[in-house]
């Protein structure tokens, strides 16, 4: 019996999913096991960057390692369509001032964009009744970019 494989995207195709989806898991190399968790993203067509909050193990693990695995994926409820996507790099803490501002009113202009739940705010260390604007008024997060990747597995049923 012949193993069906599933066929990989080209570049385009997942740029597209990467684009147009704004969740996505990280896997850090924790303790004794990998540490998953997901988060929100952005992307300039280049870069996926990311607001962490200042807190938990994720920053605990980056510190250690900033070795990673993120993945996003889209997928019909039934599973009669997939398309998932993962990429190997590194996390990079953004210092420079203008970047950081920069990738904070992407988020801004993300949540605003998507008409996201003001629920997503609690997600980036904010209160649900605070306007995303407060994303670029406080520094309550830290910002990463995933650079230097190094593998990207790109697969889809149909």
């Amino acid at each position: 019996m012949d193993i069906l494989k599933i066929p990989p995207m080209e570049k385009q195709e997942y740029d597209r999913l990467i684009q147009e989806n704004c969740v996505c898991r990280i896997a850090f190399r924790g303790d004794r096991f990998p540490y998953i968790a997901p988060f929100l993203y952005t992307f300039d067509g280049k870069y996926l960057h990311f607001l962490p909050t200042r807190y938990g193990r994720k920053i605990e693990y980056f510190r250690k390692d900033p070795s990673v695995s993120v993945e996003i994926e889209r997928y019909a409820g039934d599973l009669s369509s997939y398309h998932f996507v993962s990429l190997q790099g590194m996390l990079r803490e953004i210092t420079d001032p203008v970047e950081k501002n920069r990738v904070r009113q992407s988020f801004v202009e993300m949540i605003r964009k998507r008409k996201l739940s003001p629920q997503v705010m609690a997600a980036l260390g904010y209160s649900p009744g605070d306007p995303p604007e407060k994303i670029v008024q406080e520094s309550r997060n830290l910002v990463w970019k995933l650079v230097g990747v190094t593998d990207i597995v790109a697969l889809k049923n149909a």
